[in-house]
């Protein structure tokens, strides 16, 4: 067993299927230091259309509480508009996450009008309230470009309890885990409106996991052990029951499936006897299936816990 089986005394188990969460490229116009994809400008893996005509199949055969879709931005794989409105036409709830400034990009300034027509929810990852630290994580002016596009939202109607949901991302700069998921909502909420007079729904907290850029950066700075150590330390067993990985299946841009986002990262596959690729999937086998797990796997159960949907035990 990995350091992560051990901590919860055995293999992890899955128990439902409510989100499908889907992955449509891993092209970005940013290149975040935490991000755990790597995703960046140069990237070029992108979702076919013909990927995303299976997803929505499936979505009407197993009619899933939610399609999370999300990348690199999403709003830069060409196909994306037919995807969420062949979903929506279906009466599949539809949620996109954004990075905010993607939709400044040329080609895809039209999206706002376009999620508000449909009632996508957005989930937008901002890492601070702070513009020197969200432009030291994500690069020079991210944060006004960010500012202009919530504020722009705003006045279509989101995170103003209109029923067009829009939540913020919050991700520590370092290696220290989150603060409370509240508490924190309070003072973005205060920061941001005082600031700039924007408004949403929910904070969403997530832990940095141990992959990807993020853990390039530890090994730099010599603390990867550190960090690895603060995990284990932070264990909270009474996160297990609602990690996403346990609910969802991850589908990549090519079709792999993936128990959550940070094992496609890993390029960690299913576990055996589950299906691998989504023209093998079978609900039966994915909800009765052992979850891939590693010692990454620890920022999750850290603290209050990690998913993305924020902090699990509050």
């Amino acid at each position: 067993m990995n350091a992560f089986d051990k901590k919860i005394g055995g293999p992890l188990l899955a128990a439902d299927l409510d989100i499908l969460q889907v992955n449509v490229g891993l092209k970005c116009n940013q290149a975040c230091i935490h991000c755990h994809l790597e995703c960046s400008p140069a990237r070029e893996e992108l979702m076919e259309r013909s990927t995303m005509e299976r997803i929505m199949d499936l979505a009407v055969a197993v009619r899933p509480g939610l399609v999370d879709i999300t990348g690199g931005a999403p709003e830069l794989n060409p196909h994306l508009k037919d995807f969420v409105s062949g979903l929506v036409d279906r009466g599949v709830p539809v949620q996109s996450r954004t990075n905010l400034s993607a939709m400044e990009e040329p080609g895809a300034k039209d999206y706002p009008e376009f999620f508000a027509e449909r009632g996508v929810a957005l989930v937008a990852s901002m890492p601070c309230y702070l513009e020197e630290n969200v432009n030291r994580m994500r690069g020079d002016q991210c944060y006004a470009s960010s500012i202009r596009m919530l504020k722009r939202l705003n006045g279509l109607g989101y995170g103003r309890g209109d029923g067009l949901t829009l939540d913020l991302v919050f991700n520590p700069g370092g290696p220290d885990l989150p603060p409370g998921q509240e508490c924190l909502e309070k003072d973005y909420k205060r920061e941001l409106l005082d600031r700039h007079g924007v408004g949403f729904d929910r904070l969403l907290t997530i832990t940095n996991l141990p992959i990807g850029r993020f853990m390039e950066m530890l090994k730099e700075q010599g603390r990867d052990g550190e960090y690895m150590d603060l995990l284990k330390g932070s264990f909270n067993p009474a996160t297990v029951d609602g990690l996403m990985c346990r609910h969802q299946v991850n589908i990549g841009w090519d079709g792999r499936l993936y128990d959550c986002d940070f094992n496609q990262a890993l390029n960690l596959g299913t576990g055996p006897n589950a299906p691998d690729h989504l023209s093998e999937f079978d609900l039966k086998a994915w909800v009765g299936r052992q979850i891939a797990t590693g010692p990454h796997c620890l920022g999750c159960t850290a603290g209050a816990g990690s998913s993305c949907g924020g902090a699990i035990s509050v």
